[in-house]
């Protein structure tokens, strides 16, 4: 399966002028409910994460809400483990809901990783309730970050992102889409 054929045809993968929530622009932009809408992509690229760790002593797999509750749900159904996921409250990401990970071997994962923000959200999270992180694991990877654990990503393609006012898509008048959302 090649994996970057699947997301421009799944509509996963789009080019053009992009406003991301973090106030940057793009040329690409991936849109992940794309492939949460669709539970036999779902469970293909969900299963090329378990492969690469299903060799790691892991307990629990863990993801931050939204769509990482959803991969994470998967994965962990594929690895016969349990699933649960770090939520907003009071502006902070937690493990609550009894979710019991103190001592136990988590593994994180997530749909897309641009920022990192709410990977390291939810680490802490884990961190915090004494869970012990034993990997990261994401679908799409757009950001080629370092990380401090074992790292998987399904695909990668490092996306250069724009501060608007340095943006050369606005300089070529390219019309700028915001995506998400609706």
């Amino acid at each position: 399966m090649e994996i970057e054929k699947l997301l421009i045809d799944l509509k996963v993968l789009k080019k053009g002028h992009f406003l991301l929530n973090s106030g940057l622009h793009s040329e690409y932009y991936f849109e992940k409910f794309r492939i949460l809408e669709n539970p036999s992509a779902t469970t293909k690229l969900c299963g090329i994460i378990v492969d690469h760790f299903k060799g790691l002593d892991i307990d629990w797999v863990i993801g931050p809400t939204t769509g990482g509750v959803i991969i994470a749900f998967e994965v962990a159904r594929q690895l016969n483990r349990y699933a649960g996921f770090a939520e907003e409250r009071a502006g902070k990401r937690i493990v609550g809901r009894g979710f019991d990970i103190k001592d136990r071997n988590v593994l994180v994962v997530d749909d897309v990783l641009t920022t990192g923000k709410s990977i390291q959200e939810t680490l802490n999270a884990v961190e915090l309730k004494h869970g012990k992180v034993v990997g990261v694991g994401v679908l799409v990877d757009r950001s080629n970050q370092k990380m401090g654990f074992e790292y998987f990503a399904t695909y990668r393609k490092a996306v250069e992102n724009f501060e608007p006012d340095n943006c050369p898509l606005c300089k070529q008048g390219i019309s700028l889409t915001k995506p998400g959302g609706v």
